[in-house]
């Protein structure tokens, strides 16, 4: 068993795409038909985007937006300067969550909400 994918389902994947290209510098990698599915070049765990409307057509599912709390979950970026990155996201349109804060364990961590609500944590790796 491989972990292979994390999807979000959006309400723009071309505005997702864009957004995570210019805040985080993501490259897209590949493009679905009609934008229905986008996908980024993040390492060995792909970051999809598909069309929430198009998968409401076929199940159920809690819609994350903006106005609502936050998922019970989050993704996670590692980098080697959060505060560049949080100021970066937050140039681009994310919500400000937690600043960049050093953990006891010693790494730094910061949280944005993306364009569609979903969490976004920046941290340094960890050791």
């Amino acid at each position: 068993m491989k972990f292979a994918y994390t999807l979000l389902y959006v309400q723009s994947t071309r505005a997702a795409a864009d957004f995570y290209h210019k805040a985080f510098g993501f490259e897209i990698g590949y493009v679905g038909k009609a934008d229905m599915y986008i996908e980024m070049v993040t390492g060995g765990t792909k970051l999809g985007f598909v069309d929430a409307a198009f998968v409401a057509k076929g199940m159920s599912f809690n819609q994350i937006t903006p106005s609502q709390p936050a998922p019970g979950m989050e993704i996670a970026f590692a980098t080697d300067d959060v505060q560049k990155a949080y100021d970066a996201a937050l140039a681009h349109g994310a919500t400000a969550v937690c600043e960049p804060t050093q953990k006891p364990w010693g790494q730094t961590v910061a949280h944005v909400r993306d364009l569609d609500g979903f969490l976004v944590e920046l941290c340094t790796p960890m050791g």
